[in-house]
């Protein structure tokens, strides 16, 4: 699986890749990794890719050239890429969307910046527009690392335990039930008795009641629609 960061600052990005389980998946070659700075492709003077906003408006947009002769770039060497944009007003991202983008071959995350990009590049490149929530950050850097974070992890060969991915939040439309360790108390709070004792039947019937408690609290839409499915 290949990803391609398009993005100003590629040295925000850079180091989440260098360590722990996507650092091994990096040089396992399960997953690979690379940067276009739109920068690079500027015919500005100054390696300029800014504009102020026609028709006004506070602050600048990334403008059309540099950032559409890097996608040109990249699609013309990619005839599989599938290209995305981060922006707050995209739909939001969903764990069965990193489900279906794990059987891409080539993804390409575009990281705005300053107030955006010009809507003619969306128009113009995008395959699809996420939303990793309701929220406004600097720049699309960190969204674009959450959604490879969330489809690398889906590769075959990347976790240590595939049968961790069968028991996560959101399969089934619920959360993932609370989970414990050692040691079986603290602060005066015990591990579920049953959880000690073996009988795995028992131990997965008292999960799913406690995901499904867990879920109504913190996600009653989410309750819902598992409710809808019994």
């Amino acid at each position: 699986m290949y990803f391609t960061f398009v993005t100003l600052f590629p040295q925000l990005i850079e180091g989440y890749f260098s360590a722990s389980i996507l650092g091994r998946a990096k040089d396992d070659k399960r997953i690979n990794i690379d940067f276009v700075n739109p920068r690079d492709y500027s015919k500005s003077r100054y390696k300029k890719v800014d504009e102020s906003i026609v028709g006004g408006g506070a602050g600048m947009l990334i403008s059309p050239q540099a950032l559409g002769d890097a996608l040109e770039a990249i699609t013309d060497s990619s005839k599989k890429a599938h290209i995305v944009f981060l922006s707050p007003v995209g739909k939001p991202f969903r764990q069965n969307d990193a489900k279906r983008l794990a059987k891409s071959e080539h993804i390409v995350l575009v990281s705005g910046r300053y107030e955006g990009v010009d809507e003619r590049l969306i128009e113009s490149y995008a395959d699809e527009v996420f939303s990793v929530g309701d929220a406004i950050l600097t720049g699309g850097e960190l969204p674009a690392m959450m959604i490879c974070d969330s489809i690398s992890r889906l590769i075959p060969g990347v976790l240590g335990n595939q049968a961790s991915l069968q028991e996560e939040s959101f399969e089934e439309s619920l959360l993932e039930a609370p989970a414990f360790t050692k040691p079986d108390e603290f602060k005066d709070k015990r591990v579920v008795s049953e959880f000690l004792k073996g009988n795995h039947s028992r131990i997965s019937a008292i999960k799913n009641r406690m995901a499904l408690a867990k879920t109504q609290y913190f996600r009653p839409d989410l309750y819902q629609q598992a409710k809808a499915k019994v």
